[in-house]
């Protein structure tokens, strides 16, 4: 008698089911929408731009006037490394990582909004040209006026850039890391067939 029960509940139980269920579950993958924005490439980028504009700041910085933009250019310069470098770290998914990597890289726009204020500052000093009064010097000094024009233009360029690299990065690990709402879930529907009759 114990082994015909569970025959009569398994021929029941088919023929109580619904034909179509539809549930929500997690989506199981979607830290891996993070891998979409190719961050180690995004996080190399903007530790080499940073870098690029940290030397030349270096290099040039005897011919500014306006030096008191600079350490507010390093500092910015150096939060947007470390923003960089934390988007690279977080290719192994982890969400502590991922966590930290959205913070950073909203505070790698802030910093590359002051780095593109500094710019225009630090950038646009004159030179001066008309303390110079024999002709040859003053050519120099106008070739030089122009050179510096074009490298704060240079430098307004690579900030723009790393700004929309930092709004990238972070648009994507707000997508994973589900700050702005609950997780998405996704609906499955399961097909139940018929039990098939003789």
């Amino acid at each position: 008698m114990a082994e015909e029960v569970p025959a009569v509940e398994e021929a029941i139980s088919p023929a109580q089911s619904p034909l179509v269920t539809l549930t929500f579950q997690k989506h199981i993958h979607r830290k891996e929408k993070y891998l979409e924005a190719e961050p180690k490439a995004l996080g190399i980028t903007q530790i080499s731009l940073s870098v690029f504009t940290m030397l030349s700041t270096i290099v040039f910085l005897s011919n500014w006037g306006n030096t008191y933009a600079v350490i507010p250019f390093f500092i910015s310069s150096l939060l947007v490394i470390i923003a960089g470098s934390i988007a690279v770290a977080a290719k192994n998914l982890h969400l502590p990582t991922l966590r930290a990597c959205l913070v950073m890289q909203i505070v790698a726009c802030v910093a590359s909004i002051v780095n593109l204020a500094c710019t225009l500052i630090k950038d646009s000093a004159p030179y001066y040209c008309w303390h110079f009064d024999t002709m040859d010097y003053g050519e120099i000094c106008h070739k030089i006026e122009k050179i510096n024009a074009h490298f704060c233009a240079g430098g307004m360029l690579i900030q723009a850039t790393l700004f929309a690299i930092s709004v990238t990065l972070a648009a994507y690990c707000c997508k994973v890391v589900n700050c702005c709402g609950p997780p998405a879930k996704l609906p499955v529907i399961t097909v139940q067939a018929p039990p098939a009759q003789e």
